[in-house]
């Protein structure tokens, strides 16, 4: 049995959302293929997401020094310590973004922040840091309301080339893309792509549960 953590970073409902329609899809394709796999959502509008500030460095510094954290330098190191846990405990990850300024939604950067730990999810060595979560493999669901995986607009597609390189410098080199783009575009043409990149994510998903 593996486990799933199912990461969405979007504030609309699902009926208003292209990313959220085609990641409800390909969870629902994924679930009917492997029942017995533990699904974890991850909301991170409705989830605690502590900034990496002031408070946060003070506290890891206290904790290096053997000193007593302050409640809140507590409060925002424990929950630091919880997602990042909860990241590592999982065999398989998904992302459901929207594609917002040229990235994904701050909260998105805010999270990854919060996996991102050396010793934990990688390593420094004297060849370079390396990545501790070899064998894994993700999924990054994406709807773009332009055309930025071709043409001139290709150069400022910050998204999906980011999380892959967060994804690969922690050691998870195995990522698909399910994209939907061009709705906002060619609104004649939004149900259309729509439809196309749910039959695209539901194929990602039989794959993804093998």
């Amino acid at each position: 049995m593996a486990k799933v953590l199912y990461i969405t970073a979007n504030p609309k409902p699902i009926d208003e959302s292209f990313s959220l329609r085609v990641g409800k899809a390909f969870l629902e394709r994924y679930k009917e293929i492997r029942p017995e796999d533990e699904i974890v959502e991850l909301d991170l509008y409705k989830t605690e997401i502590p900034y990496i500030d002031e408070e946060v460095f003070s506290g890891w510094g206290k904790l290096a020094k053997g000193a007593d954290l302050t409640p809140e330098e507590k409060k925002k190191v424990d929950r630091i310590n919880e997602l990042t846990e909860q990241f590592v405990s999982a065999d398989k990850y998904v992302f459901v973004t929207p594609f917002w300024n040229f990235l994904f939604p701050p909260k998105l950067k805010a999270y990854i922040d919060t996996i991102c730990i050396a010793g934990k999810t990688f390593k420094y060595t004297e060849n370079g840091p390396v990545g501790l979560l070899k064998g894994k493999k993700a999924v990054h669901i994406q709807a773009r309301g332009g055309v930025y995986s071709e043409g001139p607009a290709r150069e400022v597609e910050f998204s999906d080339r980011y999380l892959r390189t967060v994804l690969q410098f922690i050691g998870i080199t195995d990522v698909e893309s399910v994209i939907a783009e061009g709705m906002a575009a060619f609104p004649e043409q939004a149900d259309a792509i729509l439809e196309k990149a749910i039959a695209h994510g539901q194929d990602v998903a039989a794959s993804f549960a093998k």
